[in-house]
């Protein structure tokens, strides 16, 4: 390819390139390892805490990995950065949230927090799919209260909870992104430490790399996309995505599971 110029493409998970009860299409797979053999990079840039990045996605030969929405970053399998609340910090939410009737589940690189009593399949349909997919790396909140390692929260709004107030109490903290009624993440507040997002951790990834910004292509879903699409040159929305992300989209192509990323990567000529 005489013309050849690298690009930096920065895929989200959740709804992007794989589900939670199906895993990830053969053809993502396929596509993401031709993307990296023709010489491009490929970054996984995902709103799920490190600890939460299951094995089929550690399968795919990612160049590097911005995780919990920039807090974590690593490229080669090396951990480079990782932003943590302080444990004081970690555990004044929890009770906030519980004080407010909101289920608190702690991320962090290398696991995830929540009590089975209180964060179970009643809450959430898939809280057993996350807990068997996390194995070993599953801590009770109980016996860890004042030993919380996190970059951020995911809590779900319960009838009678009060999420503004919530919102209000830990605006010092964190900025919040809202999905309510929206796919995968039901009635949820994410909770990100105040000045990351997955627009940050790109930043710095192209930062770090050298990496220019007309280089920089995305594909996203959700509403924790958007700034990731605000910041990118190159934004690609799947077709299942948001109506939001469609809208700040350059192209939008087929859902996940009808070779959307195949497709979005065969319009962008990069496989």
């Amino acid at each position: 390819m005489p013309d050849f110029h690298k690009k930096a493409v920065f895929f989200d998970a959740d709804g992007t390139i794989c589900d939670i009860e199906k895993g990830t299409p053969a053809s993502a797979v396929e596509a993401i390892t031709k993307l990296v053999n023709n010489g491009h990079e490929a970054w996984l840039c995902t709103g799920r805490s490190r600890s939460f990045v299951p094995d089929y996605l550690e399968k795919i030969p990612f160049t590097g990995m911005i995780t919990a929405c920039g807090c974590t970053i690593e490229k080669n399998g090396e951990r480079l950065f990782n932003k943590e609340m302080t444990p004081q910090q970690a555990w004044h939410s929890v009770e906030v949230l519980r004080r407010y009737g909101m289920v608190p589940v702690m991320e962090g690189a290398d696991f995830m927090y929540y009590d089975k009593d209180e964060y179970h399949t009643g809450v959430n349909w898939y809280a057993d799919l996350i807990t068997k997919a996390l194995g070993n790396k599953w801590r009770p909140i109980k016996g860890f209260e004042q030993d919380l390692h996190i970059n951020k929260v995911s809590s779900k709004i319960l009838p009678g909870s009060s999420p503004e107030k919530v919102c209000e109490e830990l605006a010092d903290y964190y900025e919040f992104i809202g999905h309510v009624g929206e796919g995968l993440a039901g009635d949820t507040i994410e909770m990100i430490p105040k000045g990351f997002s997955k627009a940050v951790g790109i930043a710095a990834v192209c930062r770090i790399f050298d990496i220019a910004h007309e280089d920089t292509i995305v594909f996203g879903d959700s509403n924790n996309d958007i700034s990731m699409f605000e910041f990118a040159q190159t934004k690609i929305a799947m077709g299942n995505a948001a109506p939001g992300i469609k809208k700040l989209a350059d192209y939008v192509t087929s859902d996940i599971f009808h070779y959307g990323i195949r497709n979005g990567l065969e319009h962008l000529e990069l496989i």
